[in-house]
């Protein structure tokens, strides 16, 4: 699929195809954004090509995964971004690849599956005035509503997170400590992203502002409003991730507490029967010349010694607190 909107020099937008460009290309004016979606590499690649594209940068964009990266040529940038899918609700998420060839008057969208923010800014009232500033504004707006989509989801992850506490504080038990460890490899899986992500944007802030067509001041405004955004979502993660973490390591020290607690009542019953036992076997054997045999009353006595014993040890296993 392609799709092209072309804001003219008058300030109108048009929304079309590839007769878009040529009318683009000939008037020498105006700003142009094109978004590629599900298009036959070698044609994608030829008409790349055709923008000035680094043949690099295009191997990059048509990857199917590849870390989020920035690279400045001399009349846009290539800007490698990792979205949420369309069906990204929660934790349970998917990416999608954003590769966006961003210049002065134009820019190129290349994704790897349906972008909510990319739709979203197409179909906008206020995407003409967008792109009027240039085509790397545009991107940045895109990497903008990109990250509030992450915010929102880690946002709406919070009240789960206050739950799971809450529940192996006062039940604990291995169905949310499996639910618990899902939910930290997926926050370590965020946490790597957005790490690439606020470095891209930090080494944007580094660019050469005569590249851009807006206002310098408003160029870094902007640079440094979506690098924000990115290290806000870095350390929401990582605290997360934290807790998370913290909630596992507590869980399994309260296990641990519990099975030394029952370890170690059953080494108090067994330290009390042994002596039991191994008197109850010594006058259990049948010797004729065992002394004891016939002793008149040697039952009772010996029931008698078997419950001093067992009453000694109850009385020194409370004393030192082991009961």
């Amino acid at each position: 699929m392609m799709r092209v909107t072309l804001l003219d020099s008058s300030g109108q937008p048009k929304q079309g195809g590839s007769e878009l460009i040529d009318e683009w290309r000939q008037s020498g004016a105006g700003y142009l954004w094109l978004d590629l979606y599900g298009e036959d590499e070698a044609k994608e690649s030829a008409l790349l090509e055709s923008f000035g594209m680094h043949h690099l940068a295009i191997q990059d964009a048509q990857r199917k995964r590849h870390p989020p990266k920035l690279e400045v040529f001399d009349d846009h940038l290539f800007i490698l971004l990792r979205g949420l899918d369309a069906e990204s609700q929660s934790l349970d998420f998917g990416t999608v690849q954003i590769a966006m060839f961003a210049g002065k008057n134009f820019l190129i969208t290349r994704r790897g599956g349906v972008s909510v923010s990319i739709n979203e800014w197409w179909s906008k009232a206020a995407m003409p005035q967008m792109l009027g500033r240039g085509g790397i504004h545009m991107a940045l707006a895109l990497a903008t509503t990109a990250a509030r989509r992450y915010l929102d989801l880690l946002l709406g992850f919070e009240p789960t997170l206050s739950e799971l506490e809450d529940g192996l504080q006062e039940h604990p038990d291995d169905q949310k400590m499996r639910e618990l460890t899902s939910y930290r490899t997926r926050l370590r899986k965020l946490r790597r992203i957005f790490s690439y992500l606020a470095g891209v944007f930090e080494s944007l802030r580094e660019v050469d502002e005569p590249l851009f067509s807006a206002e310098s001041e408003e160029y870094r405004h902007q640079v440094i409003d979506v690098y924000e955004k990115y290290e806000r979502l870095l350390s929401l993660s990582s605290m997360y991730y934290e807790v998370a973490g913290d909630l596992v390591d507590g869980y399994i020290s309260l296990t641990s507490h519990e099975l030394n607690s029952t370890m170690r009542i059953l080494t108090v019953l067994t330290a009390i029967f042994v002596p039991l036992g191994f008197l109850a076997g010594v006058y259990g054997m049948n010797f004729d010349n065992m002394p004891e045999l016939h002793t008149e009353g040697g039952y009772f006595i010996l029931l008698g010694t078997m419950a001093t014993i067992a009453s000694t040890l109850l009385l020194i296993f409370k004393y030192k607190k082991w009961l």
